[in-house]
C-alpha cells in the first residue's frame, strides 16, 4: 500500500522534464516533500514508532522504500531518507519523554530533519569533531542547558530542516542534541554546488552561542553520542546499500528499454552478446546479489540482530559499486545519448556516484569489513568461514552454484590465515584485498540461499534466481583467486622465514579449491538471463 501510495505521488509529480529541470536549477522540491511528509502519504510514518504516531517499519521496509524512491531520483530520495537518519539519534538514544515529545512532532507535524554530524575537518572519522557544548549551570550548580559554537558541513536538509540533531563535544564527551530552526545563533552556512543529487539540499551548519534547554540533551546523558551513532550505522549503511541499487537499477531499465529499439547491423541491439551480456546482464546480476544480500541482513535486524555494524558495510560497500557500475554501463549502452542530459542516464550516473561516498566512504567500509572479519577468522582459528561454507554445502538442493560458493568462502579462509601468521595484515592493500574478498563471498552466500528458496527478483520469474546465482559464483569465485593469487605474491615476496612455502602452498590450496574449470557453462548461464531480460515489459 506504501509502495503503491508512493508510485501515484511521485509518478504524478516527477516527470522527466521536472526531473531534469531541478537537476538544471539546482532546486530543492519543497512542495513535493510537505506532499510526502503530509497526512494524505504520510511517507515518513513508516520509520517512526506506533507509540508515537508512526507505523512501526523495519529495516525490509525502509530499504524496500529507499530503493524505490532512489530509482525516481536519487536526489529527492536523499533529502526524504534524511529525515530519517536525522530522527535516529533520538529513536536509539531519547528518553521515553524526548521520543513521545519529539517523535510525535515528527510524526504529526511533518518536519523536516537534519542528521548535523560531519565537520569541515572530521568526516568519517565522528571522533575529531570540534563543535562544542558548554553547560550552563545555576547557581546551585545544576545543568539548565548547554551553549552550541561550532560548523556542520554537507548536512543532507541543512537549509531546509525544521529540526537539527547536532552532535558536539560535551564535558562527559561527544553528545547529540535537539536544536529548533529559528534558535537564536544557529545559521545556514554555504549551499554546495555539487556533481550530482542536485534536488537535494546541502549546506552548511553555523551555530555561534546557540543556547539549548538541558532537556535537549538526547537521553539525558553526557558522551552517549559515538555510541548512539554506532548503534545504527548497520541498518542506515543498509539504507544506502539500497539506494546504490534503485540508483543502478533504473538507468539498467532505461538501457535495457533503448537495446529492444534500437537496431543496428540488421537486428536490435539486446540480440547482440556484446551488448546484452556485458552491458545489461552483469551489472543486473550484481545487483540483484546486493538485494539478496540487503534482504538477509534486513531480516536479521528485524528479528532481533544486534552489532550488524560489519554487515551494513558490505552491503553498502557492494550494492553501491555494483550501482555505479551499473549506470556507467547505460551510458556505455545508449552510446552517444547516454551521454547527453537529455536522455537523464548521464544524470542518474552523476547521482548514483555520491553514494560511494557518504555514510562513511567506501574505503572506510573496506577498513571495517576487513578489521571485523579479519579479527573474527583469527579469533575462531578459522570456524567462522568454516561454518559458513557448511551452511552454503547444505544449500545445495537447486543448482544454484553453492558447491563454488563454498570453495570460495574456504579459500578466502585459508588466505586470512595465511597472511595473519605471516604479518602482513599490517599491509593497508592487503586489508582492502581482504574486503574485495570478504564482501564478494558472503553476497554470494546469500544469493545462493536466496536462489534455493526459489525467490523471485525483480520481475524474472523464480526459475532465473539460480541461473543469476551461478553466474554470480564463478564471478566471485575469480574474484576471490585473484585476491589469494595476489596475497601469495606477498608471501611469496616476503623475506621472512616460511613465507615463501606458504604462498607456494595458498597457491596450490586455491588452484585445487577454484580451477579454471570452476568458470564452464558461464556463457550459456548469462545468455538464459539475458532471454528473461529480453522478455521483460
Amino acid at each position: 500500500m506504501v509502495l503503491d501510495t508512493l508510485r501515484q505521488v511521485v509518478g504524478r509529480e516527477l516527470s522527466d522534464h521536472r526531473i531534469m529541470e531541478m537537476d538544471e536549477q539546482d532546486a530543492f522540491p519543497t512542495d513535493l516533500i510537505r506532499k510526502l511528509l503530509s497526512p494524505d502519504v504520510g511517507l515518513h510514518l513508516i520509520f517512526l514508532p506506533e507509540d508515537c504516531g508512526g507505523l512501526g517499519g523495519g529495516a525490509r521496509d525502509i530499504c524496500r522504500v529507499s530503493e524505490e524512491m532512489a530509482a525516481w531520483d536519487l536526489g529527492v530520495a536523499t533529502a526524504f531518507l534524511a529525515i530519517c537518519l536525522g530522527t535516529d539519534p533520538i529513536l536509539v538514544g531519547g528518553t521515553p519523554g524526548q521520543k513521545q515529545r519529539w517523535l510525535s512532532r515528527i510524526a504529526g507535524e511533518g518536519l523536516i530533519v537534519a542528521y548535523g554530524v560531519t565537520e569541515p575537518e572530521a568526516g568519517s572519522n565522528v571522533a575529531a569533531l570540534k563543535t562544542t557544548a558548554e553547560a550552563i549551570v545555576d547557581a546551585s550548580g545544576a545543568v539548565t542547558g548547554y551553549r552550541l559554537n561550532g560548523a556542520k558541513q554537507f548536512i543532507t536538509n541543512g537549509g531546509v530542516a525544521d529540526l537539527y540533531t547536532i552532535l558536539a563535544k560535551t564535558p562527559g564527551g561527544p553528545s547529540f542534541f535537539v536544536v529548533e530552526k529559528g534558535t537564536a545563533g544557529l545559521a545556514v552556512g554555504k549551499k554546495e554546488d555539487k556533481h550530482g543529487i542536485r534536488a537535494s539540499n546541502t549546506t552548511g551548519v553555523l551555530l555561534d552561542d546557540v543556547v539549548v534547554p538541558a532537556d535537549h540533551l538526547i537521553g539525558g546523558v553526557e558522551g552517549q553520542g559515538l555510541k548512539q551513532a554506532n548503534a545504527v550505522f548497520g541498518y542506515t549503511r543498509l539504507m544506502v546499500g539500497a539506494f546504490g541499487l534503485g540508483g543502478g537499477q533504473a538507468p539498467l531499465r532505461r538501457a535495457l528499454a533503448y537495446g529492444k529499439t534500437r537496431h543496428q547491423f540488421g537486428a536490435p541491439l539486446v540480440e547482440k552478446e556484446g551488448y546484452l551480456l556485458k552491458l545489461l546482464v552483469e551489472p543486473w546480476i550484481d545487483l540483484a546479489a546486493g538485494r539478496a544480500y540487503m534482504e538477509q541482513t534486513a531480516l536479521r535486524i528485524d528479528e532481533g540482530g544486534t552489532d550488524m555494524g560489519t554487515e551494513g558495510s558490505i552491503a553498502k560497500y557492494w550494492a553501491t559499486e555494483a550501482g555505479n557500475r551499473a549506470a556507467d554501463a547505460s551510458i556505455q549502452a545508449l552510446g552517444g545519448y547516454g551521454y547527453a542530459r537529455e536522455y537523464l542516464v548521464e544524470k542518474m550516473r552523476r547521482d548514483v556516484r555520491i553514494t560511494t561516498i557518504y555514510e562513511g566512504t567506501n574505503e572506510i567500509q573496506q577498513s571495517i569489513i576487513s578489521m571485523f572479519r579479519w579479527k573474527e577468522t583469527v579469533r575462531s582459528k578459522g570456524a567462522f568461514y568454516e561454518l559458513l561454507a557448511c551452511a552454503v554445502d547444505e544449500l545445495d538442493d537447486v543448482d544454484a552454484g553453492a558447491a563454488l560458493v563454498a570453495s570460495s568462502v574456504r579459500a578466502l579462509n585459508e588466505t586470512i590465515l595465511r597472511m595473519h601468521q605471516a604479518k602482513l595484515t599490517r599491509s593497508q592493500m592487503v586489508m582492502f584485498t581482504f574486503a574485495d574478498m570478504i564482501t564478494a563471498t558472503e553476497v554470494a552466500a546469500a544469493f545462493v540461499a536466496k536462489a534455493v528458496r526459489g525467490t523471485p527478483d525483480d520481475g524474472l520469474p523464480a526459475d532465473m534466481t539460480p541461473a543469476m546465482s551461478r553466474v554470480f559464483a564463478r564471478k566471485v569465485a575469480r574474484m576471490v583467486r585473484q585476491g589469494a593469487e595476489l596475497c601469495a605474491g606477498c608471501l611469496l615476496a616476503d623475506p621472512q622465514e616460511g613465507s615463501a612455502e606458504a604462498g607456494a602452498e595458498l597457491l596450490r590450496t586455491v588452484e585445487a579449491l577454484l580451477p579454471p574449470s570452476a568458470t564452464a557453462g558461464l556463457w550459456e548461464d548469462m545468455n538464459r538471463v539475458g532471454a528473461a531480460l529480453k522478455a521483460l515489459d
